[in-house]
């Protein structure tokens, strides 16, 4: 921990965090790496004894020991009650271990927030910064990704009754670190941040630079991006709820018809997301073109989307599980 000859941290030395101020108290995700350990001082700073903290113990590396002994000894100077969740982060066939470890954290998250602190904890801060969302977005791209991937990491999103919280996706991720260097605060790196193989560690290491050399306020700039295509999600989202309502649940075929190209596909996508088989861009568009050729009483239809598939029953469409 920090000597006594190096500046005691104040919020001030942290990018704003006044957007969680009515949501007291608060739980800090903490990795033990820079970003987390910088937003556990902060929050700790400004609202002592209004913070807890979760460590999620994945298991994956030899360092994560490393990391839980940092994240117990940054929580005991700063008295944040802390607890250690261990999960099993490996995944299933056919999964990315990104994936696999991602919603190893949230259910881990999520469990810690129901056995700990008689349930008065209802808000989780994440760390993610700029660069991560300028990460995320370009992910986003090279996947050819619609409005949902471009909008990339949402400030605020409810899952499984738990608030989830990013208040500094326009900070700076150096700017965090040279805060901590300045406080003497030392943090965990993470050996795989190194790793190239991976497709997000190569845009931190080799795209961002040129990036930054190129549009040196690419931060806020794609930021604003990905904040414009949430917002055009949010308005499909509302007009695919009306379309819900006018072709039912399930569809109506002729309904659907009478809807113009764009909408049948946004109405159709967010039907099959609200039935657990979200469908591929490739499945989406045959299954329009089945949309569009039923017209007759014996067209039949049978299109495999997500896990699962969709029908003709009659005059409707219906979604059907493996």
């Amino acid at each position: 921990m920090a000597g006594s000859a190096t500046p005691k941290p104040t919020p001030a030395d942290f990018p704003s965090l006044d957007a969680l101020q009515q949501d007291l108290p608060l739980t800090v995700a903490l990795s033990g790496g820079a970003d987390s350990t910088a937003m556990l001082v902060a929050c700790a700073t400004r609202w002592p004894g209004q913070v807890f903290a979760v460590h999620v113990h994945h298991g994956l590396q030899q360092a994560a020991d490393s990391f839980e002994a940092h994240c117990v000894t940054l929580c005991a100077h700063y008295q944040v009650p802390l607890v250690v969740q261990r999960v099993n982060a490996a995944h299933a066939s056919g999964e990315s271990p990104e994936d696999a470890a991602r919603q190893a954290r949230y259910r881990a998250l999520a469990d810690a927030l129901k056995q700990h602190w008689d349930g008065q904890a209802k808000h989780v801060v994440l760390a993610q910064h700029a660069e991560d969302q300028v990460e995320t977005l370009l992910l986003a791209l090279s996947r050819g990704a619609g409005l949902p991937g471009l909008a990339s990491m949402p400030s605020r999103v409810m899952r499984d009754g738990v608030t989830y919280h990013r208040p500094w996706l326009q900070a700076s991720g150096a700017g965090l670190r040279d805060t901590l260097r300045r406080l003497g605060q030392p943090w965990v790196e993470d050996p795989t941040n190194q790793d190239v193989r991976y497709t997000r560690n190569r845009i931190r290491a080799q795209l961002l630079p040129v990036i930054e050399a190129a549009f040196p306020a690419f931060r806020d700039t794609f930021a604003r991006s990905a904040a414009h295509a949430a917002q055009a999600q949010e308005i499909l989202q509302e007009v695919a709820e009306l379309d819900v309502q006018a072709v039912g649940d399930p569809p109506q075929i002729t309904a659907l018809q009478g809807l113009s190209v764009a909408r049948q596909s946004n109405v159709l996508r967010h039907w099959l997301v609200q039935q657990k088989q979200p469908a591929s861009t490739a499945q989406l568009h045959a299954l329009l073109a089945q949309v569009k050729a039923c017209t007759t009483r014996g067209h039949q239809i049978n299109i495999k989307v997500g896990r699962g598939f969709v029908r003709r029953d009659g005059a409707v469409l219906r979604c059907y599980n493996l």
